[in-house]
């Protein structure tokens, strides 16, 4: 079982940067592969980002490609989300999932969600 909580949201001017945080318990973290999707009002929730459980791959939607990174640190049991360059079609609530297997994008397959955390992108 793995327990998810992120923080690190907020209100940002558009161009500039966030750093959400994704604080994992249970001591199979290391093994899963972690993801962040996000929603917008509105909209179905979307794949953003992901990392396989050694962080030796990663995969970003188009829309975030070379604005946002994502990284793990298994000792701390924690993923993160660089937010770069954001823009307003980047405020939705984001969250933190994980799931064993290597495959990256599908939603239906993580197993643990976090509660969100919402990012919005002023103009």
């Amino acid at each position: 079982q793995v327990q998810l909580v992120e923080s690190g949201g907020g209100l940002v001017q558009a161009g500039g940067s966030l750093r959400l945080s994704c604080a994992a318990s249970g001591r199979t973290f290391s093994s899963h592969t972690m993801a962040w999707f996000r929603q917008a009002s509105g909209k179905e929730r979307e794949f953003v980002a992901g990392i396989i459980w050694s962080g030796g791959r990663t995969n970003y939607a188009d829309s975030v490609k070379g604005r946002f990174t994502i990284s793990r640190d298994n000792v701390n049991n924690t993923v993160y989300l660089q937010m770069n360059s954001l823009k307003p079609e980047d405020t939705a609530v984001y969250y933190c999932a994980g799931r064993t297997g290597l495959q990256i994008q599908t939603q239906a397959r993580y197993e643990y969600w976090g509660q969100g955390t919402q990012v919005t992108v002023s103009s």
